[in-house]
């Protein structure tokens, strides 16, 4: 006869509840040598999917195997709470499409709707890793949207201001129109870029005194044709004047000549021979492009990035539409046309564009440059191309102004600290390694909601400053404290608002250097400073209720560097391990772990992602009702973490054999 595993399992849960058996063994080895685990937060935005369950599992049995050994630990769970994890199901619950529907509806019930859903879930993911046999201090996990872990984010971010680490920059960035806001590089992960196939273009532009010769040139993104200012050309690379059958000249790359059919090449020259020519822009009527480029004509510069695979050789150049453009205008000191607005709408002065959307627009310009004659030829072209990692909206690039912590100064500690933390498997040292050897600047600033309300002041003299604490805000408000705090009776329990928008919206200070009464900027944090601070903030002396970083340090050293954390390799780089590292290092200049355990993915039977949209997606409550908890706690325990684990019925149903 079978074992039914659920009804087993039932009874051992109730058993154990019963009988505080892991009140029990906490109560044995309190005050013993203590073994510090710290949890990477689960993000409560929905129940729990058996993917979950395999870091879950880890999780306890290191736990238990250390309790069992007779060590004290502190079994703390944690609740990844804020960002557009949450924004984004909050806004389809409401049926909102655009930041305006947030706005309109109340950016002050928004959020607290973003605080019930995580308060919901929280819950949910509670009682699921429960089932799961999981021992944890249920009562006290910690959350992200906590206030201890609000404000010692604004401490640290105080830190970096002072050590000048901080700073508001002007960049071209991904950009998820649909949520409105910047995506940073540590968010675009492999994953996330997809295969899709874009209309791509080969247009024509009139070389400047050579009558029928033009520069054929390539593109997959016809909406930043607007945007073109200059060409790069490779300078070693040989380029050719060709003639085509209609007595049209282009001039392309060489290895690209049999583009043009029936052609006669008339001269063989290198990219540098190049430079001295101008052309005729595509869109230089518009009158945003006019006043841009009033004082500039366009040109040909030398880039050695130029491509030898894709499109002509001859690279269409728009610094305010691409990074590698962006940078490249800051070299060569070229003008840059910024055509989106927020919404990704084209501003004024753009004509016909002007107000339509960035996807609406493809096709209107391709009519344009029918009708001017500089389509050569327009084809289907599939390639990898990132989207955004929450709504899975196609990225694009914007030039925008955001807020980064500096790398430079700090990257060599941060590898020197990375080399101090044990990686399990071996390889996680060289992967983090080459992410804090390669990485940019870490972009900070989110134009959302629901997060972390970045501490900066910024005055229109040109100053900014960073408060670090409640109580500098406090001491330094000038205006809206009665709005924030209790006192102006506008939260149940006469208790204050927690630090988030609208309510920390309304608290203005003076500016130090000119007096002038200033307002926090309106952006929140990127969600990877709510996770990062955790070795700080969730370390609450529980004799005085207080972050104890912030007061004696007593409880904390106690717990500082954490002996273990473990969490899915996939992402954790850029991300969780990262931010971990960085924070870690900039307040203490040491790692904030000894150990960092990672595990692969889970994937379906056959080996593919699991993916609702696909449906081979497996919920947890499904799963450990069919099959049991045991079942799948030995199939994770089983697995090689470095490898990917197929999960499956069948799989499992051989375990239980």
């Amino acid at each position: 006869m079978d074992l039914n595993f659920p009804e087993v399992e039932k009874r051992i849960l109730k058993f154990w509840e019963e009988n505080k058996i892991f009140e029990k063994l906490r109560k044995k080895n309190q005050g013993k040598k203590n073994w510090s685990f710290l949890d990477g937060p689960i993000t409560a935005n929905n129940p729990m999917a058996v993917h979950h369950a395999w870091g879950r599992t880890y999780k306890d049995l290191f736990q238990r195997y250390k309790a069992m050994q007779g060590f004290d630990e502190r079994f703390q769970n944690g609740f990844d709470c804020q960002g557009l994890w949450v924004e984004v199901e909050v806004e389809k619950e409401l049926g909102f499409k655009t930041k305006k529907d947030i706005e309109n509806y109340g950016i002050d019930k928004f959020v607290q709707m973003c605080k019930e859903r995580v308060l919901k879930y929280s819950k949910i993911q509670t009682e699921q890793s429960i089932r799961l046999g999981q021992w944890m201090d249920w009562e006290n996990s910690y959350y992200t949207m906590a206030d201890e872990n609000n404000y010692s984010i604004w401490h640290f971010l105080k830190i970096c201001w002072q050590k000048g680490l901080l700073y508001k920059g002007r960049d071209v960035v991904p950009w998820c129109w649909r949520c409105g806001t910047a995506i940073s590089q540590h968010e675009i992960l492999t994953e996330e870029y997809k295969e899709i196939c874009h209309k791509a273009i080969y247009f024509k532009l009139p070389v400047v005194s050579q009558p029928n010769t033009y520069f054929l040139v390539w593109t997959t993104t016809p909406w930043t044709l607007p945007a073109n200012v200059a060409l790069a050309v490779h300078p070693e690379f040989e380029y050719v004047e060709i003639k085509n059958e209609k007595g049209e000249i282009f001039i392309l790359l060489k290895d690209k000549a049999d583009l043009i059919s029936e052609g006669k090449i008339l001269k063989t020259l290198n990219g540098k021979d190049l430079i001295k020519l101008k052309y005729e822009g595509l869109f230089d009527e518009l009158p945003a492009v006019k006043e841009s480029l009033k004082e500039y004509q366009h040109g040909v510069i030398l880039w050695e990035n130029v491509s030898l695979e894709e499109g002509t050789g001859i690279v269409h150049t728009a610094p305010g539409c691409g990074q590698e453009d962006f940078q490249l205008s800051k070299e060569m000191k070229i003008p840059v046309i910024n055509p989106l607005d927020d919404e990704s709408r084209y501003l004024e002065g753009f004509g016909f564009l002007t107000g339509k959307h960035v996807n609406e627009v493809r096709d209107l310009i391709f009519e344009d440059l029918e009708r001017k004659g500089r389509v050569f030829k327009i084809e289907d072209y599939l390639h990898r191309y990132p989207t955004c990692w929450r709504c899975k909206t196609e990225l694009i690039f914007r030039l925008v102004d955001e807020w980064y912590i500096s790398m430079e100064k700090i990257r060599e500690k941060l590898m020197e600290v990375a080399r101090t933390i044990e990686w399990i498997p071996s390889f996680g040292l060289e992967r983090e390694l080459d992410w804090l050897k390669n990485m940019q600047d870490w972009l900070i600033s989110k134009k959302r909601y629901w997060g972390l309300a970045l501490p900066i002041y910024e005055c229109s003299c040109g100053n900014f400053e960073v408060i670090g604490s409640k109580e500098e805000l406090k001491e330094r408000a000038v205006e809206g404290w009665d709005k924030f705090s209790a006192k102006g009776g506008s939260t149940s329990g006469g208790e204050d608002h927690s630090p988030h928008r609208p309510w920390v919206d309304n608290v203005k200070i003076k500016c130090s250097k000119c007096n002038e009464i200033i307002s926090r900027i309106k952006d929140v944090g990127n969600p990877w400073l709510d996770a990062g601070i955790v070795s700080f903030s969730t370390l609450i002396d529980p004799e005085t209720k207080k972050v104890s970083y912030f007061d004696d340090k007593i409880y904390w050293k106690k717990w500082f560097p954490a002996d273990l954390i473990c969490e899915s390799f996939p992402g954790q780089f850029k991300n969780w391990f990262y931010s971990l590292i960085v924070m870690s290092t900039v307040l203490e200049g040491v790692g904030p772990t000894k150990t960092i355990f990672g595990y692969a993915s889970v994937r379906d039977e056959k080996g593919e992602e699991m993916h609702k949209s696909k449906g081979n997606a497996i919920w947890f409550d499904e799963a450990v009702e069919k099959i049991g908890a045991d079942p799948m706690r030995w199939m994770y325990a089983r697995q090689n973490p470095a490898d990917n684990l197929k999960f499956g019925y069948n799989v499992a149903d051989e375990i239980k054999r």
